[in-house]
């Protein structure tokens, strides 16, 4: 059930992410990027790219809340492959066999993946310190990211605040985990842990990030990084974290390597795609 649960938060990221990024380019949003969303929420199409989000979310949280987020999180790389037709139906760019061939590779890698990967085990929480030490690292990384993504070129800083992105998705998802585990002692007990309110200002800061990645224009290396170290991020902090543990003998450790990085490098060849349909001349809006 974890893994419907995941696919069907995958779809409703991906309308989020096409309508978010079509909001965001047919008219950019100048201006300090602390007031961004709020500037971005007086757009009918955006608004209904968040609720969708707002939905997926509901749906990874009660994945992540049944299941792992070492298998949760890489399973999220599904949402390119659902990108791909929902970019077509709504800016009418074509579908080549390439691209069909790139999402089937996505879909049997990370079919491999939880196959071989088996996860076990799992703790419900992390001690304090080091819940701030993973915050620290992140924010470490973060940090510098985002002062990079503020100059360069469209496509640089589009990877920039992508990999910020994807770094924070995945430390939310580690803390949806736990508040979703809390909810089991009763509703109003979650308002009682520092975890909620983590919650709320590193979500903020992620959907930040994402609209400015999106804003860019360049939605190719954009996505491509956002969801590439999302899950990668994901299975660190669920086996460091949380304690979750994968099959650890070498051959079936180079299994999943394998499958993740053919998973990655499927997802690399639609945004691709992507990029060239949207590119000036191309047969795309």
């Amino acid at each position: 059930m974890d893994v419907v649960l995941a696919l069907i938060a995958a779809l409703l990221f991906a309308l989020g992410t096409v309508l978010q990024q079509r909001a965001g380019l047919e008219a950019p949003s100048e201006g300090a990027s602390s007031g961004l969303l709020l500037r971005m929420a007086r757009r009918p199409v955006w608004l209904a790219g968040i609720a969708a989000d707002g939905l997926g979310f509901a749906a990874q949280a009660a994945a992540l809340g049944i299941g792992r987020l070492a298998v949760v999180q890489p399973l999220l790389i599904a949402s390119v492959v659902f990108a791909l037709p929902l970019g077509a139906k709504l800016s009418g760019q074509r579908i080549r066999r390439v691209d069909a061939a790139a999402a089937a590779l996505v879909v049997a890698a990370l079919a491999a993946f939880l196959l071989i990967a088996e996860p076990s085990g799992g703790s419900d929480d992390a001690p304090l310190n080091e819940w701030l030490i993973a915050g620290a690292v992140c924010a470490a990384i973060c940090v510098p990211l985002v002062l990079l993504g503020r100059t360069g070129s469209p496509p640089r800083r589009a990877a920039s605040l992508g990999i910020a992105t994807g770094i924070l998705f995945a430390l939310s998802a580690a803390l949806t985990k736990v508040v979703v585990d809390q909810l089991g002692e009763g509703v109003f007990e979650i308002f009682l842990s520092w975890h909620i309110y983590a919650l709320v200002v590193v979500g903020y800061a992620s959907m930040t990030l994402n609209q400015m990645a999106l804003n860019t224009g360049s939605l190719a290396p954009a996505v491509a990084t956002s969801l590439s170290f999302d899950p990668i991020t994901s299975v660190v902090l669920g086996v460091t974290l949380l304690d979750e543990s994968l099959r650890t003998t070498a051959i079936e450790g180079v299994g999943l390597a394998v499958a993740l990085a053919a998973a990655l490098a499927g997802m690399a060849i639609l945004a691709r795609s992507q990029a060239q349909a949207e590119a000036p001349g191309s047969m795309g809006r």
